[in-house]
């Protein structure tokens, strides 16, 4: 005979599934740590560059508040409210501003890059004699004599360690010349794609 209180103990075998499918505590706590986490890497950014992420308003109106908080509790109280309007985006939202942030660390890595890089040729220039006759030809604009007194007025600088007035000035024209450098690059490539969408017109 079967029994009349099989499968009648208050809930269906889906309600476990759907139990399962929730994601559990510790998966919403790291969820909202990594959301309180970027609102704080927002907030570490420059206004101007804060005003430029796509983000609803209230969110970016958070952030932009916690910047002018100096009071630490106060400061502290705004983050935790940063990290509430952080949590009402969407999985887009959030996604987008991960992407503009990633961007950003891409960007300065390659910024550093360079700058190191930079230094590097100045070191050369003062203890290479080689090292002008290559910038010159790499950058032939320069003005030779003007690069050989700096180099000149930078060894001596360094040999009776005096301020490194000429030392620093090398490497702002090292970093005028890169700039323009990338200009020119980027100016060839915008020609280049051009004419290839006049081709493709054709």
């Amino acid at each position: 005979m079967p029994n009349p209180n099989r499968g009648s103990c208050g809930f269906q075998s889906n309600e476990f599934e759907q139990e399962y499918e929730r994601p559990s505590k510790s998966q919403l706590k790291r969820e909202m740590d990594a959301l309180q986490k970027l609102g704080g890497e927002l907030v570490d950014q420059p206004r101007d560059r804060v005003k430029r992420v796509p983000m609803p308003e209230d969110v970016r109106d958070a952030i932009l508040e916690c910047q002018k908080i100096k009071n630490h509790e106060g400061r502290r109280r705004q983050m935790q409210y940063v990290g509430k309007k952080m949590r009402s985006l969407t999985e887009e939202e959030v996604a987008t501003i991960q992407r503009t942030i990633d961007s950003w660390k891409g960007s300065s890595k390659a910024e550093t890059a360079l700058m190191h890089s930079l230094e590097r040729r100045r070191d050369l220039l003062l203890t290479d004699e080689n090292a002008l006759t290559v910038l010159l030809t790499d950058y032939p604009e320069l003005d030779a004599q003007q690069m050989r007194t700096l180099i000149r007025n930078a060894r001596k600088e360094q040999a009776e360690n005096k301020p490194p007035k000429a030392y620093r000035e090398i490497f702002q024209i090292l970093k005028q010349c890169a700039h323009q450098a990338a200009l020119d690059a980027k100016a060839a490539a915008d020609a280049a794609s051009g004419d290839d969408d006049e081709e493709d017109d054709a």
